[in-house]
């Protein structure tokens, strides 16, 4: 490995370093090649311009514009169809391409969309859970470009609830177990960045790192590891409908697999994953259940709240809202599974999991797709104590930490 070079400024994500003279190269390359660009409006610099302005200022205009789960507006709800835009008819030649429309096959760049592309610039912000689809988008189409002889750049972005290799959570998928929230095997709360995870597998697949192979990552200076984006000297930017603040993101590799429930994950409210809670659950005896289990780093509070859509839309939901008091003793998978199993002991017949279709995946229940297995939803379905559902699901084999801990290198090898 090469001696690690100090950084003392500010930080500094990918996007923020194309004017500088380090990536003076890569500026060339982006001028003088035909590109595509897969990013979304959440893509911003430190001055708040998107990716597509600063592209414009260095004089490089891409031929398409990829756009990933949300739309490149982030105005779409999860799991709603994008569709794509096409040329628009003000004459310029810049396609918007939606890589989430309404079948498995959208989601990868087609051939047509890639013809005579020699450059695709990837630029999109991560929350730091498996089951959030950006990544995935960047390693399909980073793959889709390989398999053409395209260069694939990503403009890497820091991990906003850390890339602490300790706070590895949710042990990777089961072989069958794989889906769009998780194309590959992952542990959910993973540590790490989108360039790091496409760096990881495209290697894995064979492919070369580096300027001149599949891969070059730009990534982040200044960016302090082992904390969240409290520290980053900068807004985060919300990068979805119903992930507002950083709080939202800490809750949600154990907020999501709400979604597998018939209790609303709070879903048209204001504090999306931080609310939980049906018609026919008793709020105050949650959140005293769930004090008694020992909630570490969190703060649970009995709610009453009405969700404007989705789950129980314009009906009175009882529940509880976790708020984050030490991010680096909260366990969101823990919190969220004690919390699942408690709400079917207090309302067995009525609590259910879901069956409708998830992800493009028609047979598999969305809870096992999330936990990665079946065993977590049998045994709260057979009414199994919180801790034993947790050692089904949380452990992470220790062998990942070292992958974590691997990244920076594996990024050296990618560099520009």
């Amino acid at each position: 490995m090469a001696a690690r070079v100090w950084y003392a400024g500010p930080m500094l994500c990918g996007l923020d370093q194309l004017y500088t003279g380090g990536l003076s190269n890569l500026r060339r390359r982006l001028r003088s090649s035909r590109i595509a660009v897969l990013t979304h409006a959440a893509a911003v610099d430190r001055r708040g311009r998107q990716t597509l302005s600063v592209l414009e200022e260095l004089g490089a205009t891409p031929r398409v514009v990829f756009a990933p789960e949300h739309g490149f507006d982030a105005d779409a709800q999860a799991e709603e169809a994008v569709a794509s835009r096409g040329v628009p008819e003000n004459g310029e030649a810049v396609s918007f391409v939606s890589l989430y429309g309404s079948s498995r096959e959208a989601l990868v760049p087609q051939a047509e969309h890639l013809e005579g592309i020699e450059l695709l610039l990837i630029d999109l912000c991560d929350v730091g859970s498996r089951y959030y689809t950006y990544v995935w988008t960047a390693l399909l189409a980073a793959r889709a470009a390989a398999e053409r002889g395209i260069h694939t750049v990503v403009l890497d972005r820091p991990n906003p609830i850390s890339g602490d290799p300790a706070t590895l959570e949710g042990a990777p998928q089961e072989e069958g177990f794989k889906s769009f929230v998780g194309l590959e095997a992952l542990p959910i709360r993973h540590a790490l960045t989108v360039g790091e995870i496409v760096a990881l597998f495209l290697e894995r697949d064979g492919r070369a790192l580096g300027g001149e192979g599949a891969l070059s990552v730009v990534g982040v200076k200044g960016w302090e590891r082992y904390r969240t984006a409290d520290a980053w000297g900068r807004p985060f930017v919300m990068p979805s409908p119903n992930m507002p603040t950083v709080e939202t993101a800490l809750v949600y590799p154990g907020g999501c697999l709400v979604e597998g429930t018939n209790l609303s994950e709070g879903r048209g409210t204001t504090a999306p994953f931080q609310l939980v809670g049906a018609p026919f659950l008793n709020g105050p005896a949650l959140a005293r259940a769930m004090l008694e289990a020992g909630m570490p780093g969190s703060m649970v509070r009995p709610v009453t709240f009405k969700p404007m859509f989705e789950k129980h839309a314009g009906k009175a939901c009882q529940g509880v809202m976790l708020h984050v008091t030490n991010s680096q003793l909260f366990r969101p998978i823990e919190t969220y599974l004690t919390l699942l199993c408690l709400a079917k002991a207090q309302a067995p017949s009525e609590f259910e999991f879901r069956t409708t279709p998830y992800e493009f995946e028609n047979t598999t229940p969305a809870f096992d797709l999330l936990t990665g297995s079946a065993k977590a939803r049998n045994a709260i379905q057979d009414g199994a104590r919180p801790e034993d559902v947790i050692a089904m699901v949380c452990p992470v084999d220790p062998s990942w930490q070292e992958t974590v801990r691997e990244a920076e290198g594996r990024l050296e090898r990618a560099a520009s």
